[in-house]
């Protein structure tokens, strides 16, 4: 034997020995944790695979993260508590997890409008800039701490569509009467120009448009919207949806079960959210583009807002947030950093971001 082959040998035993040291030393450390099992309960029906996905994805993750120890069982919205009723199940300790959109909340307070979207905000990038490094996870939890939860970003759909109308909208005047499902403080804002808004969990919204309960809908976008089905009772698809240019989702935790983890679990938690959050914006921006072709083909007329309605929304919707910052501590404290951070990101994303996206797309649309 010769003396690389000597060394070579010596290398592979090291190895195995290190291997074999690691092999014993992994089992010793997952004996050292407990085993903790939870309950999560969507906002979302399973049938939206996209959106209700997420939690599914962060609990097979947090599982395997942890040899098993920690598992999460996810229910869809109804199995457990109604959909809108998922910040109370993990208030209340009934569950220990949800996953929802903090906006669902704003009859609580308006400030849960401000963790996931409000009309004329950020989009996904600058949503996800403001919160894990513009300050905004920080704010949000103190917030969140007087409901005795903790909340994580666990998905974004990016710039959803701005709904189905079973009649089409020329102007503000055809808002006066208008009976809208819509979600957050959008409702508060389209108001004042005569919309009659409605807050509905999305299993609940078609049988209420086909029956005429509501004159028009908006819920995500072109994939979710096509496998609910609305086209089949309102033709008029109107873009954009100004009140959630990049709609962040969450995970809520009860705040005494989190702080009760061991620490890998919660870099587990945070680590999965993490994935879930990039996951579900990355599927949205291959599926919309493939259901928005097939709803076109469908017979689904596609318009945009009129000017006058972006217009008298966008007045609306600061007139608003500055009566709430009179008014409202807690929004003050979360909405006017945010605010500055919205300044200075448009300041920034004017430069590059816009001149290019203008640029490229418009020649695409020239056929070049």
């Amino acid at each position: 034997m010769d003396r690389r082959t000597v060394i070579k040998n010596a290398g592979l035993a090291a190895g195995a020995a290190a291997a074999s040291a690691v092999g014993f030393a992994a089992p010793a450390i997952a004996q050292s944790l407990p085993e903790i099992k939870w309950r999560l309960t969507s906002s979302f029906p399973n049938s939206l695979d996209t959106i209700f996905g997420g939690a599914p994805v962060l609990a097979e993750a947090v599982k395997k993260m942890t040899d098993g120890k920690f598992t999460i069982d996810v229910f869809p919205a109804g199995e457990l508590v109604p959909g809108l009723q998922a910040l109370d199940a993990v208030q209340n300790d009934t569950v220990e997890a949800a996953h929802t959109v903090c906006y669902y909340y704003v009859g609580k307070d308006p400030t849960f409008a401000l963790p996931s979207s409000v009309p004329f905000g950020l989009n996904a990038r600058q949503q996800n800039a403001w919160l894990y490094h513009g300050g905004g996870n920080e704010l949000v939890n103190e917030f969140l701490s007087a409901y005795n939860v903790v909340g994580m970003p666990g998905g974004n759909t990016g710039t959803q569509m701005g709904g189905w109308f079973r009649r089409e909208i020329k102007s503000v005047a055809d808002l006066n009467g208008l009976k809208m499902r819509i979600a957050g403080i959008a409702g508060r804002v389209l108001q004042p120009l005569g919309v009659v808004p409605q807050q509905l969990a999305g299993g609940d919204i078609y049988p209420a448009l086909e029956r005429g309960t509501i004159d028009a809908t908006e819920w995500v976008g072109p994939y979710d919207d096509e496998k609910l089905g609305f086209y089949q009772v309102a033709k008029f698809y109107y873009y954009p949806a100004f009140w959630e240019g990049g709609p962040t989702v969450h995970f809520l935790f009860n705040k005494a079960k989190y702080e009760a983890l061991p620490e890998p679990y919660k870099v587990a938690l945070d680590t999965a959210a993490k994935a879930v959050n990039i996951n579900m914006l990355a599927l949205y921006d291959v599926k919309n583009m493939q259901a928005i072709r097939s709803l076109v083909g469908k017979g689904v007329q596609l318009r945009p807002l009129p000017r006058d309605v972006l217009d008298a929304s966008y007045e609306q919707a600061f007139k608003i947030y500055d009566e709430l910052t009179n008014t409202n501590p807690a929004w003050k404290k979360m909405y006017e950093p945010w605010k500055t951070f919205r300044s200075q990101s448009y300041e920034w994303f004017r430069v590059a971001e816009y001149t290019y996206d203008s640029y490229v797309y418009s020649q695409q649309a020239a056929g070049k």
